[in-house]
């Protein structure tokens, strides 16, 4: 990469490293060691050109996300409540956040690092009224 004039380095974070999520404390921090480290590995590899970014989902409409729904009491009830946590009221689809990555990524965006882009539906900024 640090013979390349385009290295590009897109980490993968999380909402909650931005919102404080209830019962997310361990996953919260591991996703704001994430969100430093993209910011001080931008700062670090900025004089070879290498980009660093990342990016923010919500929560993801998952394999993973999925199987934790089954294993709930009422996964209909439980997968209606973390969409309605999302302001678009729907969960973030892999493509969503993967075209994000592909963005961040690409060696046309020279001018894009220490970025940290959310793909979380408005969680991280809208202060919505409930319904």
């Amino acid at each position: 990469m640090r013979k390349s004039s385009d290295g590009a380095i897109v980490n993968t974070c999380s909402v909650v490293a931005t919102v404080g999520i209830p019962n997310r404390a361990i996953y919260s921090a591991s996703k704001g060691a994430i969100l430093s480290l993209t910011l001080a590995m931008a700062a670090d590899l900025l004089p070879e050109r290498i980009r660093v970014n990342c990016v923010n989902p919500g929560t993801a409409d998952t394999p993973w996300v999925g199987r934790l729904l089954s294993q709930s009491a009422d996964p209909a009830k439980e997968r209606a409540s973390l969409e309605a946590r999302q302001p678009i009221g729907r969960l973030i689809s892999s493509d969503e956040v993967a075209n994000a990555i592909i963005y961040l990524a690409h060696p046309e965006q020279k001018s894009t690092t220490g970025t940290v882009l959310a793909v979380d539906g408005g969680l991280h900024s809208l202060n919505l009224p409930k319904k």
